[in-house]
């Protein structure tokens, strides 16, 4: 059950990621790439999730999982969020940042080998430098920024921007609860893409 559901999660995050790359090829916007990215970045860390859930972590599964969801989808979400507000400078810093963070956790030896059926716990993994202190300056960036631009614009879309503040604490909170079970982290991260999408696509 704990797979289906991360499965789910997985499968709605990549369908909400297509949809606004759709949404992007029919009008334009700034940022709407981006924020695909990042709700693709969140499927592929559920579908690592029920992976390793079903079949047993491994080393190879928890590189997936830590790349995409610890590294790149709040920093995604963030540079998405800079973009709808005209900060076109963030642009080839996140490409730069993704392309960096792709080689540091392919190259990073771990600490111990993974397995077993539970989400395994970075810290019991991956040294504190620099994997562990990038991811953490990558999330608390890519968060501030996303709740940051929200709250700022609050008044000009107070619907679009209060569903986005609600994704953005389910999925922080999701991340919170990885360690109590995975299905409560992937009912929440379901709430997350699901908020953030209609947040995006909201008029006002």
């Amino acid at each position: 059950m704990d797979a289906l559901l991360a499965f789910a999660a997985a499968l709605v995050a990549a369908r909400l990621a297509a949809e606004l790359v759709q949404r992007r090829r029919a009008r334009p916007q700034p940022g709407l790439l981006a924020w695909a990215a990042a709700l693709g970045a969140f499927s592929v860390a559920a579908a690592a999730v029920a992976w390793g859930t079903a079949a047993g972590w491994d080393d190879h599964s928890f590189r997936v999982y830590y790349l995409f969801g610890g590294l790149l989808a709040a920093a995604l979400l963030g540079a998405g969020s800079l973009l709808r507000v005209g900060a076109a400078w963030i642009a080839p810093l996140a490409l730069v940042y993704a392309g960096l963070a792709t080689g540091v956790v392919l190259a990073e030896p771990l600490t111990t080998p993974v397995s077993g059926a539970a989400v395994p716990d970075a810290q019991d993994h991956l040294a504190l430098v620099p994997v562990r202190v990038i991811a953490l300056v990558a999330n608390t960036a890519g968060t501030l920024a996303a709740a940051g631009v929200a709250v700022a614009t609050l008044r000009r879309r107070p619907l679009g921007n209060a569903l986005v503040l609600g994704g953005i604490a389910a999925a922080a909170l999701g991340s919170a609860l990885t360690g109590l079970g995975v299905a409560e982290s992937s009912a929440l991260l379901l709430a997350a893409v699901a908020l953030l999408y209609a947040g995006v696509v909201a008029r006002r």
